[in-house]
């Protein structure tokens, strides 16, 4: 069957099945009627259309469902764990196209900082200023590339850098109001002054230095950048792309969920502030104990960021359906 064709046939049926859910008062026996022949209907989309919106629309149906029937039991774990183990990672699964497009948009940015750098040698005093070069320069010839970050008291620099990197990020998830365009014109600014940043001191025969200093906080900076642009790019694009839901509903659904993906950043945005204030001044440090914290920070962000929410996404759907299948299911609790 056509996919249009399949939409034709089932909307309705998903609509009532909305329009249930937002009732005070559900009929367990309804209710569960209808998830069989959502679940079914799910099953039929993953199988012809695995790609598709449609599927997405038809897991998220199935994912309300859920919470529609367990929102009233009480739950053994605190709020703060299940935010962490299984919500963020629901919307980082979820904003998944979004993690990939707002990655690529700053890859490309950087590459293009990069190539500028090389083929204008005034490129990199008009992006990063000609204070800090002049400073680099002066710190260069003294011995010491990385003392721009001994410059100020620890706990000072701690909570500007703090502040600095929230800001940041949310100003890149709150540009995405601009339809998505905003936040990219946020990852592509810092993109290209990452590649920019990092090309002057290629030229002067410091990259590796460079890098084994920087990414000890730039691993998670970095991330959480990326990660609060695709946040931005998730309430962009509900108001270009608001499917089966009125353009003010869409909208305020991605602003929900991207809201919440970058608060959920806070803790990292933290560990990023304390790890460039206390620990990257230390540049007197062996190679080998700062490319640890860089790869634990790396494998930090790809295993909860990217690899975790699928795990918790094939899990979940298992679960749901074949909890909610069992006839006692809709009554139990």
């Amino acid at each position: 069957m056509r996919e249009s064709a399949f939409l034709k046939k089932n909307t309705a049926k998903w609509q009532e099945f909305e329009q249930l859910l937002s009732e005070p008062a559900i009929n367990p026996d309804r209710l569960a009627d209808l998830f069989v022949r959502v679940t079914d209907d799910l099953s039929y989309a993953r199988t012809q259309y695995p790609d598709s919106r449609t599927t997405v629309y038809l897991n998220t149906l199935a994912a309300k469902i859920h919470l529609s029937i367990y929102r009233n039991r009480k739950e053994k774990k605190n709020r703060f764990v299940l935010f962490w183990r299984d919500e963020l990672p629901a919307l980082f699964f979820a904003a998944r196209r979004q993690f990939l497009y707002s990655f690529l948009i700053f890859l490309l940015a950087a590459l293009i900082g990069a190539v500028s750098a090389a083929h204008d040698p005034t490129f990199v005093r008009l992006i990063l200023g000609d204070s800090y070069v002049n400073m680099t320069l002066a710190n260069i010839e003294k011995g010491d590339p990385m003392a721009v970050y001994k410059s100020d008291g620890q706990v000072d620099m701690f909570l500007g850098i703090t502040y600095n990197n929230i800001k940041v990020s949310f100003f890149a998830f709150a540009a995405g109001i601009f339809l998505s365009f905003g936040t990219g014109f946020v990852l592509l600014n810092n993109g290209i002054m990452l590649g920019a940043f990092q090309y002057f001191f290629y030229q002067k025969g410091l990259l590796l230095t460079s890098f084994l200093t920087i990414w000890i906080h730039g691993t998670l900076e970095i991330s959480v950048i990326i990660i609060a642009g695709a946040a931005g790019l998730v309430m962009g694009n509900s108001l270009l792309f608001p499917g089966t839901y009125s353009r003010l509903e869409s909208f305020k659904k991605g602003a929900a969920q991207g809201l919440k993906i970058v608060v959920g950043l806070v803790p990292v945005f933290i560990a990023a502030g304390f790890l460039e204030s206390f620990v990257t001044r230390l540049t007197h440090w062996h190679w080998a104990a700062k490319l640890s914290i860089i790869v634990l920070s790396a494998l930090f962000i790809i295993g909860y960021f990217v690899i975790y929410p699928f795990v918790r996404h094939s899990k979940a759907g298992q679960a749901i359906v074949s909890k909610l299948k069992q006839p006692d299911a809709l009554t139990k609790d």
